[in-house]
C-alpha cells in the first residue's frame, strides 16, 4: 500500500500556518481537515495542499512526517513560494 506525507497551508492576514501529516488518500484527508474532522490543530481553517510526497509504506511515511515536522526551513520556503515572496 502506498502512503503519502503532505504539507498543508492555511493563510490568514498575510501569514501562513503549516501542518504536516501522512495518509493513504490525500484528497480524503484534505477534505477531512477542511470539514473540521482532521487533527484538532487544523480545525476552523481553510487548508490547501502545499506539498505531497509518495512513499512506499506507512512506516516510511511516518518517518518522513516526523522529519518534515522538525524542518521549519523547508515549510517556511513552501509557504513563501506559495505567497509569492
Amino acid at each position: 500500500m502506498d502512503a503519502f506525507v503532505y504539507v498543508l497551508g492555511s493563510f490568514e492576514r498575510g501569514k501562513c500556518r503549516t501542518y504536516v501529516g501522512w495518509t493513504d488518500n490525500i484528497e480524503r484527508r484534505l477534505t477531512a481537515h477542511n470539514e473540521g474532522k482532521g487533527a484538532r490543530s487544523t480545525r476552523g481553517r481553510v487548508w490547501f495542499l502545499l506539498y505531497a510526497e509518495k512513499l512506499g509504506d506507512r512506516g516510511a511515511a511516518m518517518s518522513r512526517e516526523s522529519y518534515l515536522k522538525r524542518d521549519r526551513t523547508f515549510r517556511k520556503q513552501l509557504a513563501d513560494t506559495t505567497l509569492g515572496r
